[in-house]
């Protein structure tokens, strides 16, 4: 038998202070923690570019993921109030790059917070493909059109609809443990 919970304090006589509400907190682990959490899960770096009004913009960003073959969908997450996003919402369009593992100087110039959109495409070889600006050399990119942009917490889902793919050769680069990485073999093709 369980024994009684103890009264809160608006039910004890002689208190004023109300009973705190558990649903009034934001639930789970603090921020540090999910972080510390988030830092271990290894992901590709990619690029994310879109026409703006004045030129291209663009930023880095390491959660990119296939989202559906047919259509085929690729679901990118960007940073809620970022000038990429609303280029990308303004004209439909936007271009994720994947990194080749060599690109580390790359991804850090676009994910610079004091960095301007012409440092950022500063000898980037970029080009016009349907409208938005892709760059030359990476590992691959799509040009995507935008089908759908939902905000959960400080990011928001983008969901484009591949219009336009390269694929190139080489290795990606990754993002584990707040640091660049390369991928390296457990063991040779063909072996179990």
């Amino acid at each position: 038998m369980n024994a009684p919970s103890p009264p809160l304090a608006a039910d004890r006589p002689g208190t004023d202070t109300p009973a705190p509400d558990p649903l009034s907190a934001e639930p789970g682990p603090d921020t540090a923690r999910c972080l510390g959490l988030y830092a271990k899960l290894a992901a590709g770096v990619s690029v994310v570019t879109a026409r703006g009004a004045d030129g291209p913009l663009g930023m880095t960003v390491s959660a990119v993921t296939s989202l559906s073959a047919r259509p085929p969908l690729l679901l990118a997450c960007l940073r809620d109030g970022s000038r990429t996003l609303a280029a990308i919402r303004a004209h439909g369009a936007f271009a994720v790059h994947l990194l080749r593992e060599d690109q580390h100087e790359l991804a850090t110039r676009f994910a610079g917070p004091t960095t301007t959109a012409d440092q950022r495409f500063a000898g980037t070889g970029t080009r016009q493909v349907l409208g938005v600006p892709v760059l030359a050399g990476a590992l691959a990119w799509s040009v995507c059109l935008l089908t759908d942009v939902r905000r959960y917490g400080d990011h928001q889902l983008v969901v484009g609809q591949l219009a336009a793919v390269h694929v190139g050769g080489g290795r990606p680069l990754l993002w584990h443990d707040r640091r660049f990485r390369s991928l390296t073999e457990l063991a040779p093709d063909g072996t179990g």
